[in-house]
């Protein structure tokens, strides 16, 4: 989420090397868009964080594809060991009642 307003403390710190055209030209975006330097680069840099975050971290997938998934997982599925070892628990009791 974007902290355009973010009134916190601010100390960390994070360089950039930039030729004289890149310079030119995110002061002469900064100063059009009334804001500081600084605060032009970050919010650019925030902006293009929560881009890519949410481009990497959603999966798109056909509908069809999705409702089968969703269906599968209302299907229980077997698990013999799993039954097998919750008999054996029940059978050899560790855990005495009071």
């Amino acid at each position: 989420m974007l902290e355009r307003g973010d009134m916190a403390a601010k100390a960390e710190r994070v360089e950039a090397r930039l030729t004289p055209v890149q310079r030119r030209q995110i002061e002469q975006a900064a100063a059009l868009s009334g804001e500081s330097v600084s605060g032009f680069m970050v919010l650019a840099a925030l902006e293009r964080a929560e881009s890519v975050v949410v481009e990497r971290a959603t999966t798109v997938v056909a509908a069809d594809y999705f409702d089968a998934l969703v269906a599968s997982l209302d299907q229980p599925d077997e698990a013999p060991r799993l039954a097998r070892a919750a008999r054996t628990a029940r059978r050899r009791r560790r855990i005495a009642a009071a």
